[in-house]
């Protein structure tokens, strides 16, 4: 049963990356948010990916005769709130501005989250490509059994 496995580990990437690019989309969608419920403006978030462990002992059991742990995919640990201070930008006219006439604007670079938007939907597409081949795989050796 080692290729539902493998296709569990990829199934776990493709629920990964559809997240970290909703996180994504969401900083993109407030790069120019200078007021928040919580005060201020609006913070970048990022997703912390961990390794996700086999968690029955079936696995493990496997794992240990193949000589080590069966990989078990990735999980999303948390939503952090990125800790750089916002970029401060001269608008005297802005309703947020301070007695200065500066601006405290999101920590959100748009170039750097297109590159990360590109970074997970290729991710993505690596994710579908390995299940894909898993299904083929399983395919052939169903035709294989008929003979």
């Amino acid at each position: 049963m080692l290729l539902f496995q493998a296709m569990d580990t990829s199934a776990s990437g493709l629920t990964a990356q559809r997240l970290r690019l909703d996180v994504i989309a969401n900083n993109l969608a407030n790069a120019n948010t200078t007021r928040t419920a919580e005060g201020g403006p609006y913070r970048r978030e990022v997703p912390v990916l961990t390794a996700r462990h086999p968690s029955t002992f079936n696995a493990f059991f496997l794992g240990a005769l193949a000589g080590g742990e069966i990989p078990g995919g990735v999980v999303v640990a948390s939503i952090e709130k990125d800790p750089r201070p916002p970029k401060m930008v001269y608008d005297p006219g802005h309703p947020d501005a301070d007695a200065r006439g500066y601006v405290a604007m999101p920590n959100v670079e748009v170039v750097s989250e297109m590159v990360d938007l590109i970074a997970a939907t290729r991710a993505y597409e690596a994710n579908i490509s390995s299940i894909n081949a898993f299904k083929a795989m399983a395919a052939k050796a169903l035709e294989i059994g008929r003979g």
